[in-house]
């Protein structure tokens, strides 16, 4: 039998030669199913590419997905799953290693991490100081998202990638102040996450380039309890005797829980108030489509940590990068009744 080529198996299976060609070179649009079935009767039939092994060739690693919370916003459940997608493609299994919300003295690093079991790992929504701090030292390649503002950039042992939004957020605010409104709050725990600290910093600078005092009465920043985040928002609202006719929103998640206040008390907007958000979700139906907000692609962006794990295992030695990721906005009305 002379040389194996993509037409031969394509013809195979009853599918297109471009199919196979883009199930080879790592490209979207074919479902995993048919990319699984493409890779086996690719070593079936002895498949190479020119000049290089297939991905079939590769090393079977595993990476570990070092998760808090994942279930808790299909935000994060998309991502992970792009990630798995996309991983495998490399034949790298992705692992979930499982961390709580808050360290504990109590808490050791499980030992799938330390005994050689996983190659390389990616940090996701892990908000503790200290447990960041433990997986930091880990003696492996990392990739974070995001991290605490505690822990500073230089100090990180992996890559860190960032949704950008300081300059994100500075353009939302400047869009409301466009309109007229000069009273302004912010929302969002801004010792939480180093994406959150830079959102409000973004607002701070337009604040301040557009010569508006910042009422500091009526911006939310402190920590707030991951668990009571809605109870300590009303609480929170309800000692406003006054509010702002804006309030700019660290993410929808914040938003939707304006939303839900501001239904529950209409008496307190008989004209609306704008409020806008960050992450696009579609999962909180009460403000879906409804308020302008920064566009986060999460399927683009597990696709996005899964090459740079790729890349920081297979070049442990390189610099450690910064990578911001900067989403589109989308501008709507945002006044809610």
């Amino acid at each position: 039998m002379g040389k194996v080529t993509m037409q031969d198996i394509a013809d195979s299976l009853g599918i297109s030669r471009v199919t196979v060609w883009k199930v080879f070179n790592n490209q979207t649009g074919v479902s995993a199913s048919l990319r699984e079935n493409v890779l086996e009767k690719a070593k079936e039939m002895g498949y190479l590419k020119t000049g290089m092994e297939t991905v079939l060739s590769e090393e079977e690693k595993t990476v570990s997905l070092i998760v808090s919370r994942p279930d808790s916003a299909t935000f994060w459940t998309n991502i992970i799953h792009r990630m798995a997608q996309e991983l495998s493609y490399h034949n790298i299994h992705l692992m979930y290693t499982y961390m709580p919300a808050a360290y504990t003295e109590d808490f050791i690093l499980p030992s799938v991490l330390t005994n050689g079991a996983v190659q390389g790992a990616i940090i996701l929504n892990v908000y503790d100081a200290k447990l960041t701090e433990m997986i930091n030292e880990l003696e492996l390649p990392k990739v974070f998202l995001d991290t605490v503002p505690q822990m500073k950039t230089y100090d990180l042992r992996g890559d860190l990638v960032l949704l950008e939004g300081y300059n994100t957020l500075y353009s939302i605010t400047k869009s409301v102040i466009q309109r007229g409104v000069t009273s302004l709050g912010f929302i969002g725990d801004i010792q939480y996450a180093m994406t959150n600290l830079d959102r409000y910093r973004g607002f701070v600078h337009c604040m301040q380039d557009h010569h508006i005092k910042i009422n500091e009465r009526v911006c939310l920043t402190r920590s707030i309890g991951i668990f009571s985040y809605y109870q300590e928002l009303s609480s929170f609202l309800d000692s406003l005797e006054e509010l702002p006719e804006a309030f700019i929103c660290a993410s929808d998640f914040i938003a939707h829980f304006l939303k839900r206040y501001f239904s529950d008390h209409k008496e307190r907007i008989p004209n609306g108030i704008i409020v806008t958000g960050y992450d696009g979700s579609r999962e909180y139906t009460n403000i879906d489509g409804q308020l302008t907000t920064a566009d986060v692609k999460t399927g683009l962006l597990g696709k996005r940590l899964s090459m740079q794990i790729v890349y920081r295992m297979k070049h442990p030695d390189a610099p450690c990068e910064l990578a911001y990721i900067k989403p589109p906005i989308i501008y709507r009305d945002s006044v809610i009744y």
